[in-house]
């Protein structure tokens, strides 16, 4: 299998009776150019797109395509807390939106320790492994966000599971919140290979700061500042394949282009990218990828990742466009940062584990003066 994946949750989307949908004629353009390219590997949830990332699967690859050309990884939404006596129509409703018999792989979604707690209270581990007995999935496995001690200890209980779906980038490598050094080195010790979700870390390792891309840019010019990020993740051993959310059909030309003869970083590639980590963390900007699981659970409404990056827009160039971004397009129509109730329901979902209370207030003090 060739190791670049679609990962289906950040669609090209068009305003439509007053909506933002997803632009099914953009979207089916970029899915037979990655098909045409020999890659197979498509991943999808049940919350992407509010489920339409799940039907537009089955209207653009599914409906179009014979069964052996593709792959389709879907998800059992574990935040959603379901009861025991939910998951079988859970899963139904996913293979009917999808159009499919079988899923190829099935993870349980967004592993942590409350999510871990609930899935063995449910018995989510047991259900998947019967899905998998009945032939209603290929392979099983978990999407994971938490810590490499819990990890070991789901791996340890769980040695049915086959794969790992893991938070990779050069970022996150050494960070202490995100552990994605430590949960891959807990993988490889249980001998589950690696799929790896945000490599370019919801977009920002594909805009870099300005020292920073200079940097790459010297040593490749006609590489693109995204490649580096998917290169890094894919050059590890016991990584499978790397998942990129494109949006765009350059995005998807880009990325086929030097995947498809894949090539390791080396020495000297691995050492620009050391002093890349260097200069992101002397910018002190907040690490949110854009994911939105917040607003999904957010009361008052706020657009906290469009306010996160007006945040880091402001940090990073100093100019006027972030002022006028988060007051006049950002927050016209939508919450700000001082209209948070402080209930927490973001943080329990973040995947980043990001206070999300506290940099709201931050927020609102630099734009809300």
């Amino acid at each position: 299998m060739k190791k670049l994946g679609f990962g289906a949750m950040r669609l090209p989307q068009i305003e439509a009776d007053g909506q933002r949908v997803i632009d099914m004629e953009t979207t089916k353009k970029m899915f037979d150019a990655y098909l045409a390219a020999g890659f197979t590997y498509f991943d999808t949830a049940y919350m992407y797109h509010g489920g339409k990332s799940e039907t537009t699967l089955r209207e653009l690859v599914v409906k179009r395509y014979p069964r052996d050309a593709f792959t389709i990884t879907d998800k059992l939404p574990l935040s959603n807390k379901p009861g025991a006596d939910e998951l079988e129509g859970i899963f139904n409703e996913q293979l009917a939106r999808c159009g499919v018999d079988y899923f190829d792989y099935y993870w349980l979604h967004s592993v942590d320790r409350q999510n871990y707690e609930h899935a063995e209270k449910v018995g989510a581990f047991g259900f998947i492994q019967q899905k998998k007995a009945e032939g209603k999935t290929k392979h099983i496995g978990f999407s994971y966000h938490d810590t490499a001690e819990l990890l070991d200890e789901i791996l340890t209980a769980h040695p049915e599971v086959e794969y790992v779906q893991l938070q990779i980038n050069y970022l996150d490598w050494e960070d202490e919140k995100i552990q994605s050094r430590k949960c891959y080195e807990v993988c490889v010790k249980h001998q589950k290979p690696v799929i790896v979700m945000e490599p370019i870390k919801g977009g920002r390792l594909a805009g870099l700061p300005e020292e920073a891309e200079r940097l790459l840019k010297a040593k490749e010019p006609e590489s693109s500042i995204a490649s580096w990020a998917v290169r890094y993740a894919a050059s590890l051993e016991n990584v499978m394949v790397v998942l990129s959310g494109m949006s765009t059909p350059e995005q998807v030309a880009d990325n086929v282009a030097y995947m498809q003869d894949f090539q390791p970083l080396n020495e000297e590639e691995r050492m620009a990218i050391a002093r890349v980590c260097a200069i992101f963390r002397g910018q002190g900007l907040i690490p949110c990828t854009g994911c939105r699981y917040c607003t999904e659970v957010c009361p008052q409404g706020i657009p906290i990742p469009d306010l996160f990056a007006c945040m880091n827009t402001k940090k990073q160039f100093h100019d006027w466009n972030s002022d006028y971004y988060y007051q006049d397009v950002r927050t016209k129509s939508a919450a700000k940062a001082s209209d948070c109730l402080k209930c927490g329901q973001c943080e329990d979902i973040c995947p980043q584990h990001l206070s999300i209370r506290d940099l709201l207030e931050d927020v609102a003090k630099v734009f809300e003066k």
